[in-house]
């Protein structure tokens, strides 16, 4: 595999950065090739402005045609057009991050604003006009493993836990970001209680996370509903014969989860 692992702590002696380092280890004891965006380590800005784009500044900015005209052109911001060299090498991707305030940090989602734009990451059409998007675009082909960790209990985040699942605090990174661009996405693994943890719970989460990674090509990704596949309608509504009792999140799953 070639991975691009992508990380987001600002303490270098951090469980995070800890696990961090072991994983890459372990990928390359496996034969794998991996490239690093350490977005702390890097000062990442995270801000997106005219500037990415090259755009003038007595003009309305309007992100997504800026965007698009800028990766026509090749006039990304160069710290941009770094990370998507890195994507478009990478088959796999991985995304490391504490839980805060139930999102990702705001370097990292500054890093997929900036990085992720129209005309690289989406923005694709098919013959028939139709966005490939859900499923299908320009980064399909590729796989994505998240890995989040979090002060709280496992338990808290479980099905009647106060936090909520762990797919629905990261339902919009994995569906609505990472399988909109056409990403397979394999199940998250998740590093609770991590402010508790001392040298023996580190040693048994360096242990699944080697067994994770080891396993990661042939993992099975959760079974998200493809946009252009026939379960949606022209809206965007699931069609009323598709899985009629469900809604919410779980109803874009193909099969329970």
């Amino acid at each position: 595999m070639k991975v691009l692992w992508l990380t987001a702590h600002p303490e270098p002696q951090s469980l995070n950065a800890s696990l961090h380092r072991e994983g890459i280890r372990a990928l390359e004891e496996q034969g794998h090739e991996v490239r690093v965006s350490d977005l702390y380590a890097m000062n990442f800005a995270p801000a997106v402005t005219a500037a990415d784009f090259a755009h003038p500044a007595e003009e309305r900015l309007i992100v997504g045609d800026a965007a698009k005209e800028a990766v026509r052109r090749g006039t990304l911001a160069p710290d941009i057009a770094v990370e998507q060299g890195k994507l478009s090498w990478a088959d796999t991707m991985i995304v490391q991050f504490p839980l805060w305030w139930y999102g990702m940090p705001a370097i990292l989602k500054g890093w997929f604003d900036r990085v992720f734009v129209a005309g690289f990451a989406f923005g694709i059409h098919d013959a028939q006009g139709r966005q490939l998007r859900y499923g299908e675009g320009a980064l399909a082909g590729k796989r994505a493993m998240v890995i989040v960790s979090t002060g709280a209990r496992e338990a808290s985040l479980g099905p009647r836990g106060i936090n909520g699942t762990l797919d629905e605090l990261l339902f919009p990174l994995q569906h609505g970001t990472l399988w909109y661009v056409g990403m397979e996405v394999v199940p998250p693994l998740l590093i609770a209680s991590a402010d508790r943890a001392d040298a023996a719970t580190f040693a048994q989460h360096a242990d699944v996370l080697r067994n994770r990674l080891e396993d990661l090509w042939h993992t099975q990704p959760l079974p998200f509903r493809h946009q252009n596949k026939g379960d949606y309608d022209d809206d965007l509504v699931l069609r009323p014969e598709v899985s009629p009792q469900t809604t919410g999140l779980t109803a874009h799953y193909r099969t329970a989860h």
